[in-house]
């Protein structure tokens, strides 16, 4: 029958009718069964899970006896906090509730290979109630320790130098920027180039060659490598202060060379040590640029290391010599130039020495007029100096025989000062010993 030239309509495949595999052929192992995706729900014991309820009625109905019954779907549990899903569920913390940290580590092992230290506690562990035995306190001795060995091992790591510390060392290298010197630590000190001395050091190897003891002083101490910061330079300025601070102590008078100057007056160089003479205290203050390169010799005005303030003065170098030829026990002349109400000021020549009301005579003396007028010239012995204070004590009661001699023979008394000054200066001498 021939055809109309239209194709069939297509029928819709029935989905029962499925097309029919092919024959495995004989021989041939079976294809493994794929296996639908499980799921694995994980729950406490004593949680009851909820009971489902079913597709035809309430819990409890019977089931419709015709007709597929949908299985419910299960419902995952739901967790909520509580109580009882703590730590003290999860871990037994009242079972180790009061123990120590000696308690968790057990027993120490006996040297000799017992579990237990001393034989002498078996006893006292089986005594011990079920349950206890592994709570029993442990003491030091149950423990590896060896005191010998602990402090020994302090000492060898114990840092060597403090700050401020002033510490011998030996020379044992150098770089471009330092010198490393063996200071008895773990690991060498390293002085800096800017801290190896005063003034410039152009040539360290020659100026620090390998093996030379050193003093230095401990700026910085020791970092993580052990290493510990070094001072030249640090322990001259140190010193320098000191050994200023004693001339100053004695009235000395120094030497210094003019080195530079500004509007207030001149600077120069003192032990190596910065100082400043105000033009105030220069006896050519006027023309103070002219002292540049000049020599001079000054007294000391004030010395302060905390600051670092070293003031000087050439005008007071005169009273300062002058300070330097006196002495306890000696015999000076000079004027009576004030009148207090507590002695007399006597110049000495350039410094004035004060003559106590005390230190006059060994009488009754109702007016300080009474022994000297102002402008009158004395003898009198020196019984103190103290050239830092600029102070200088007299005595004339000294020079006396009897108590109240200078009151009625005073010209006696110091037409016979020399004579009269040896025995006192035993006297003097006496006391100092009683004193001492």
């Amino acid at each position: 029958m021939a055809g109309n030239g239209n194709p069939a309509p297509r029928q819709p495949r029935n989905p029962a009718q499925r097309p029919t595999p092919p024959a495995r052929p004989a021989g041939s192992a079976p294809a493994p069964l794929r296996k639908p995706p499980q799921v694995l729900m994980i729950k406490k014991e004593d949680e009851a899970a909820p009971e489902a309820p079913s597709a035809s009625g309430p819990v409890g109905a019977p089931a419709a006896a015709s007709g597929p019954v949908a299985p419910a779907p299960v419902a995952a549990p739901v967790r909520s906090p509580s109580p009882a899903t703590d730590d003290d569920d999860r871990f037994d913390l009242a079972g180790i509730e009061g123990l120590t940290m000696a308690d968790l580590l057990g027993p120490a092992p006996d040297r000799r290979g017992g579990s237990a230290r001393s034989a002498g506690r078996a006893p006292a562990a089986a005594e011990a109630p079920p349950g206890e035995s592994s709570r029993q306190a442990r003491t030091v001795d149950d423990f590896d320790f060896d005191e010998e060995a602990f402090l020994a091992a302090l000492d060898e790591n114990a840092p060597v130098g403090t700050t401020g510390e002033v510490v011998q060392g030996v020379v044992i290298g150098m770089e471009s920027d330092g010198v490393y010197v063996d200071i008895g630590g773990k690991a060498p000190g390293f002085m800096p180039k800017s801290e190896c001395g005063l003034g410039v050091i152009t040539n360290l190897k020659e100026r620090f060659p390998k093996g030379l003891p050193i003093e230095v002083l401990v700026t910085r101490e020791q970092n993580a490598d052990g290493m510990v910061t070094i001072s030249a330079r640090a322990l001259a300025l140190r010193q320098s202060w000191e050994k200023v601070r004693q001339l100053e102590k004695e009235g000395k008078v120094v030497q210094v060379k003019v080195n530079g100057f500004n509007r207030g007056g001149v600077t120069c160089d003192l032990e190596g040590l910065r100082g400043f003479i105000p033009r105030s205290q220069l006896n050519e203050g006027e023309n103070h640029e002219a002292l540049v390169g000049q020599t001079l010799g000054v007294a000391f005005l004030e010395v302060n290391a905390e600051t670092r303030k070293l003031v000087l003065s050439e005008k007071r170098a005169a009273t300062a010599a002058r300070f330097a030829t006196l002495e306890v026990g000696q015999l000076v002349e000079g004027q009576v130039v004030s009148i207090k109400p507590y002695g007399f000021f006597v110049d000495l020549g350039g410094v004035s020495g004060l003559l106590h009301q005390s230190s006059i005579t060994g009488g009754a003396l109702r007016d300080l007029r009474e022994a000297f007028q102002q402008g009158e010239h004395l003898k009198a012995l020196i019984t103190a100096v103290d050239p830092a204070r600029g102070r200088i004590a007299l005595n004339t009661a000294l020079l006396e025989g009897p108590p109240g001699e200078l009151l009625i023979a005073k010209d006696t008394v110091m037409a016979e000062a020399e004579d009269r000054a040896h025995r006192a200066r035993s006297l003097l001498r006496q006391q100092e010993q009683d004193a001492g």
